[in-house]
């Protein structure tokens, strides 16, 4: 039987960082009724949310057209709360709908004896697993989660939980998020396991140290952070990345807001045999004018030494770079992205549409455009549906592309 949760705290630190804060709890608490806490337990809530989407995805090669249906359906129970503590438990499960399965698995989700069905690649495989369960204590300034969550960092770049595909990415974790005041937070975590988008065959045990800690001024949002990541295998390895944020707006008058955002990191990647080192820039810049919004930015992830590019494993990847998901993993020569966007409101939905140019950051490779469009709906307060398009024409390499998604959602 496939075990549902793996969390190891394999670090003397996380054990020592846990240990600390939950003794610290519990001497702070009197000891609790039995009513209080049959009270706490069974005052909470029941939720579910379920998606139901079609994919199809076209590429210009010999792979087939890929076709599938397929529901993603979570059910979760949030306790009540005793003097801060609570517990959290959700299951989630993806399933193939109705026979429409005409598609290629991902080489991380195929496991033993798969077989190919010779079509291109939808990254939803079928599982049924925890997708989280974990205790929580909270207070005014301190928020503490101990086991199987989700867990977001700033926009998703460098951390987040990939909630596009049906089966999105979870952490075995401790995390402790602390706001020293009004404007300056401070969040630590340790990761154990990454729980990835490929069902529990591809789940990768880790020694994961992350470390953000943002100050709000009158015009942004500044950010220093830390991701120390490890894949626990026995060797030695780290991809240790660095780096700062600034992101904001300023209102102009009443119907135009200005945006901004600049950021760097440096990363030293020593999982090929030494350490080679690359660099992360973004400059964003935009205008938000009578509820339309444009933005213009230009993103490189740097190529190091010809041999491996700045990489963000646990970001939510399908977010940047354009939908169509060409470039989840960044070219040894790095990747250029100049891009304009713009999206609002129209008919009680949101519209978005967006134009990528790709380029290696080294050499003179042309690695494509995109053209990227989507519109989403919500009915009543528990029903939405949507519509998405991604159009990826190659540069020098790669083949052009076009996916497709239509979907409708409920939430309870």
């Amino acid at each position: 039987m496939t075990q549902l949760v793996k969390f190891n705290m394999k670090n003397s630190l996380g054990l020592a960082i846990a240990s600390l804060i939950m003794s610290g709890v519990v001497s702070t608490q009197a000891v609790a009724s039995v009513d209080d806490i049959t009270a706490a337990l069974t005052s909470g809530t029941v939720y579910g949310d379920f998606r139901l989407r079609y994919e199809y995805v076209d590429q210009d090669n010999a792979a087939d057209t890929a076709k599938g249906l397929t529901l993603r359906s979570r059910l979760g129970y949030n306790t009540g709360s005793y003097e801060g503590l609570s517990a959290t438990v959700e299951f989630e499960d993806s399933r193939e709908v109705l026979g429409q399965d005409r598609f290629n698995l991902p080489g991380p989700a195929q496991g033993p004896g798969y077989v190919s069905k010779g079509a291109s690649v939808i990254a939803d495989p079928e599982t049924t697993e925890l997708d989280q369960g974990y205790l929580q204590y909270k207070n005014d300034e301190l928020t503490v989660k101990l086991g199987r969550q989700v867990m977001t960092l700033d926009n998703h770049r460098f951390v987040g939980h990939v909630g596009w595909r049906q089966d999105r990415q979870t952490f075995d974790a401790l995390t402790v998020n602390y706001k020293l005041s009004k404007d300056l937070e401070a969040t630590y975590a340790y990761i154990g396991q990454r729980n990835r988008i490929f069902a529990e065959l591809a789940d990768i045990d880790s020694k994961d140290h992350l470390i953000n800690v943002s100050y709000n001024t009158g015009v942004g949002k500044v950010t220093a952070y830390s991701y120390l990541l490890e894949v626990d295998n026995g060797t030695d390895n780290a991809l240790d990345t660095y780096g700062l944020r600034f992101a904001g707006s300023t209102v102009i008058d009443d119907d135009m807001k200005a945006l901004y955002t600049a950021e760097y990191a440096y990363q030293e990647d020593e999982t090929v045999g030494n350490t080679v080192e690359s660099e992360y820039w973004l400059l964003e810049g935009g205008l938000e004018i009578s509820g339309i919004t444009g933005k213009l930015g230009y993103e490189v992830l740097g190529d190091a030494e010809g041999t491996k590019s700045f990489e963000t494993p646990l970001a939510t990847l399908h977010k940047f770079n354009g939908w169509a998901d060409m470039f989840l993993n960044t070219p040894d020569d790095g990747l250029t992205d100049m891009y304009i966007s713009f999206e609002g409101k129209l008919a009680g939905g949101k519209w978005a549409i967006a134009y990528h140019d790709f380029e290696a950051d080294e050499g003179s490779l042309d690695l494509g455009s995109e053209l990227d469009l989507s519109y989403a709906k919500g009915f009543g307060k528990n029903y939405s549906a949507g519509i998405k398009y991604a159009a990826y024409s190659a540069g020098d390499v790669l083949v052009d592309t076009d996916k497709v998604w239509f979907w409708v959602g409920a939430k309870f």
